[in-house]
């Protein structure tokens, strides 16, 4: 019986490490079709950025927007709660 257990127990294991690496990749992606458009900004909050200029729209606590250079320069920020790539009040086609 315990046997059968431990096995049950390690076949369950394997299955949510697949399942688990499968989701982290498809987020990773932002750039495929399908991908999750709003980025929420996580804790610890950044503390050195790259320079770059990879413009998002960030939203702040009080619902307003700001267009931020990248991702990480917005989250930084402690009123900024999310972001979506793309500077602010710019419409993509596609």
């Amino acid at each position: 019986m315990l046997k059968i257990l431990c096995l049950s127990l390690l076949t369950s294991l394997s299955l949510l490490s697949i399942a688990c690496t499968t989701t982290s990749d498809d987020k990773n992606n932002i750039d495929e079709p399908g991908a999750l458009d709003v980025i929420i900004c996580e804790e610890p909050r950044p503390q050195i950025c790259t320079r770059e200029y990879n413009p998002v729209c960030a939203t702040l606590q009080n619902g307003s927007t700001r267009t931020g250079s990248t991702g990480c320069t917005s989250c930084s920020d402690p009123e900024v709660v999310s972001y979506k790539m793309g500077a602010c009040g710019i419409v993509s086609i596609e």
